[in-house]
């Protein structure tokens, strides 16, 4: 007798997780191994937002929150829309979360019937396939390459709707390709959207900060498709917070009471220190936190110069988050040391078991040509990293 329920069984194992498993185990095993598989800054939490905590804990706020969160923080993240993205949010319209994660499950928990479609640009991050199987949803994918810089054009968005789509979800600056759609590309596509008024945008917009060489657009600034957007954002990325476990989302104002019900009866309000906190770090000026963005910068352009040096390595230049996403389709159907690498997760394996880097295959992103990496290490165990990888490659028998 089957006692795992069908949805649990629709559903894969994070490969990020995966991996970064594997890397412990090899670790444990006392093997050398570089782990470039998590998207997390390796940062600790400024001293600011800490002590905001620990007036917190003194200020007993250890009881419930209200299920969308304390108002003073809903009103911060209201604050911030307007001041960074000249959004306008109530906030009754703000729903904080157990992270990002949660928001965005929040939103699919609330539009999606069984069999309603989603749209995903690929490569996409590794639980949007999985959040929608969860929901009893169908992901339609439209493809994307290096090509294009890892992004799809409003044409490819109206081939891709059928009566049955409710939502378009993507993540720009977009974890794994650090790249990010333009002002004029988020306008061609939501002139697309309000043509349909049955689709909801959902934006996953965590990396928002981290953008290093132009201007980040929400697509809700757009006036056609604000009642049919819903941005999610969160602290985990730009304020080194991921351990915090705060995200948000902000809706039109049906959306937003849809998101409270469905965390009423899931988890109830987030954590109360972590919301007094995240206060303090929306309330301060971004310019403060620069000094991570900055560091991403230059190990940015570190890796850049190396990754290009990497054998039948293609890559594009990221202009955003902390991530490469190189196109190692050179070695797709080929022998490496006799093993055969049918995709780029056996690639990635590949690398870990020969040169000692932990890495994620791009099939679970949606892109079976193309490994991530993240470049949220030090500049020590980066320039290693990229020689490890380099010298395996240069000497490795390919048939």
């Amino acid at each position: 007798m089957e006692k795992y329920s069908a949805r649990l069984n629709r559903m894969s194992f994070s490969q990020t997780f995966v991996m970064s498993n594997k890397v412990r185990e090899m670790k444990a095993n006392g093997i050398d191994v570089i782990s470039l598989t998590l998207g997390e800054p390796d940062f600790d939490v400024p001293q600011n937002i800490k002590a905001a905590a620990f007036e917190a804990i003194n200020d007993n706020f250890s009881h419930y929150s209200p299920v969308p969160g304390f108002l003073d923080l809903r009103q911060a993240i209201c604050d911030k829309l307007k001041r960074d993205n000249n959004l306008e949010y109530l906030p009754s319209q703000i729903c904080v979360s157990n992270g990002a994660k949660q928001s965005i499950l929040n939103v699919l928990a609330s539009i999606l019937n069984e069999g309603d479609e989603v749209i995903l640009p690929a490569p996409y991050w590794v639980s949007y396939d999985e959040m929608v199987k969860m929901m009893d949803g169908k992901s339609v994918f439209v493809k994307t390459s290096i090509e294009t810089d890892f992004k799809i054009t409003a044409e490819q968005l109206e081939k891709a709707i059928t009566l049955k789509t409710k939502a378009l979800l993507y993540s720009s600056p977009c974890n794994p390709s650090g790249s990010f759609y333009t002002y004029e590309e988020l306008e061609k596509i939501a002139d697309v959207i309000a043509r349909h008024p049955q689709i909801t945008i959902i934006s996953d917009e965590i990396y928002e900060y981290i953008n290093y060489d132009g201007k980040h657009t929400s697509i809700a600034e757009f006036p056609q498709v604000y009642e049919q957007t819903a941005v999610i954002n969160g602290m985990s990325k730009a304020f080194a917070m991921t351990g915090w476990r705060i995200g948000y989302s902000a809706c039109p104002a049906w959306l937003a009471k849809g998101c409270e019900k469905i965390q009423g009866q899931m988890t109830s309000g987030a954590n109360t220190v972590a919301q007094k906190a995240s206060v303090t770090a929306l309330k301060t000026d971004p310019s403060e936190y620069r000094y991570m963005i900055e560091e991403f910068r230059k190990r940015r352009e570190l890796v850049y110069g190396l990754v290009k040096e990497i054998p039948g390595f293609k890559v594009n230049y990221p202009e955003a988050a902390f991530y490469f996403f190189p196109d190692i389709s050179y070695y797709i159907g080929k022998k490496l040391n006799g093993n055969q690498i049918k995709d780029a997760d056996d690639f990635a394996m590949f690398l870990l078991e020969n040169a000692h880097v932990g890495t994620v295959g791009g099939v679970s992103f949606g892109n079976s040509n193309c490994i991530r990496f993240s470049y949220a290490a030090s500049e020590a165990e980066l320039k290693e990293a990229m020689n490890r990888i380099k010298t395996c490659l240069e000497k490795v028998a390919v048939s």
